[in-house]
């Protein structure tokens, strides 16, 4: 499936800001065998007196820049068409759960797709009792490590209802989790802790996710979001599988990768300094296009 999609994020300061440094992460990745970029281009305006195009150590595009003229409002566009074509995903290839720590102790990578990255706690995600205890009240004697996954993040989405209001971007997992309430970063963030605190390794992808109109009805413009889910290593065979908990679903080609990482902290679209007084105020807008759509 080949899609076009543009993201807009705009912010307006109450009074002129300077001195701003940002970091980006909005252009979609490249995923061997399952996801290429295209084309993709990111805009900024004002334009930025330093701009550095450059990979993280996670392999995701990421563009420095710097504003520091006064400024009033800042806003950025990225543009990009992207084949996403995701495979059958060979659920038997997965290892057994009882030998998944095996299979971890003998891996010697060090590389970004190394699963020893994403054992430990993180900024986001710490080792969490009460999400330890939730996931192995799920685990069944006998199972895969694709079906522990498939088990606690049902499990996750069955006791946890999507609420917008309940949390901010900087909620902890343990209050999510204790009120059972969130929206998909907090849906990842617990998933995450559960597959950890249980011995699977597991980290944050954030992208996009196409929606679809009721039948009969056009697409709104800039109704499509910013997504989050979960990737979970199953063993040496299989390698990283993802897994939207929010949706309670395997991922497959309605989802569009951007970065991925340890957690939230590592893959956030826009993070920086700002020197900045008064309020502001910020928004974004996603399309989500398939090429089909446009012909």
């Amino acid at each position: 499936m080949i899609y076009d999609i543009k993201l807009k994020l705009g912010y307006q300061y109450a009074s002129p800001a300077g001195a701003g440094r940002h970091l980006l992460r909005v252009l979609p990745l490249d995923v061997a065998g399952e996801q290429r970029l295209v084309s993709g281009v990111v805009t900024i305006d004002p334009h930025p007196e330093e701009r550095r195009d450059r990979r993280d150590f996670f392999g995701n595009h990421l563009v420095e820049f710097a504003c520091r003229a006064s400024h009033r409002s800042l806003d950025l566009v990225m543009q990009a068409r992207v084949d996403r074509n995701v495979g059958r995903l060979g659920e038997e290839r997965s290892t057994s759960f009882a030998t998944l720590a095996a299979d971890l102790a003998a891996c010697v990578d060090l590389g970004p797709s190394s699963p020893v990255h994403m054992v430990a706690a993180s900024v986001r995600v710490p080792l969490d009792a009460p999400t330890t205890r939730f996931a192995r009240a799920q685990v069944r004697p006998g199972q895969t490590a694709l079906q522990v996954v498939q088990s606690v993040g049902q499990a996750l989405h069955d006791h946890m209802t999507f609420d917008p209001r309940a949390t901010k971007v900087d909620t902890p997992l343990s209050k999510a989790f204790a009120a059972r309430k969130g929206v998909c970063q907090d849906y990842s963030h617990i998933l995450i802790a559960c597959l950890r605190g249980v011995g699977v390794p597991a980290g944050y992808v954030s992208g996009f996710l196409r929606t679809k109109p009721p039948p009969g009805k056009p697409r709104l413009e800039g109704a499509d979001a910013m997504h989050a889910w979960v990737r979970a290593w199953c063993g040496t065979e299989l390698g990283w599988v993802e897994y939207d908990p929010t949706n309670d679903c395997l991922v497959r080609n309605d989802h569009i990768v951007v970065a991925q990482g340890r957690d939230y902290s590592d893959v956030a679209p826009i993070k920086g300094i700002l020197r900045v007084s008064g309020r502001q105020n910020g928004h974004q807008a996603v399309d989500v296009i398939p090429l089909v759509d446009l012909v």
